[in-house]
């Protein structure tokens, strides 16, 4: 489901705010620009869009 939610987000929002556990706390913000921005299936071919992915994810550093 967060794979679903991080893929969503890259594709559909301008900033994303990554927080931390609790107490939670603003961890980081990324500014998402994507060249060729229009919608959001076609943001998901926008080369940028994996790099934010990778991103992202190493920021949430998720482990079940």
């Amino acid at each position: 489901m967060l794979i679903v939610l991080i893929t969503e987000a890259i594709s559909m929002a301008n900033r994303i705010v990554v927080l931390s556990g609790r107490p939670c706390k603003v961890k980081k913000i990324f500014e998402v620009n994507l060249t060729n921005a229009s919608t959001p299936i076609e943001n998901r071919k926008c080369k940028e869009f994996p790099i934010y992915y990778d991103q992202i994810w190493k920021e949430i550093d998720y482990r079940g």
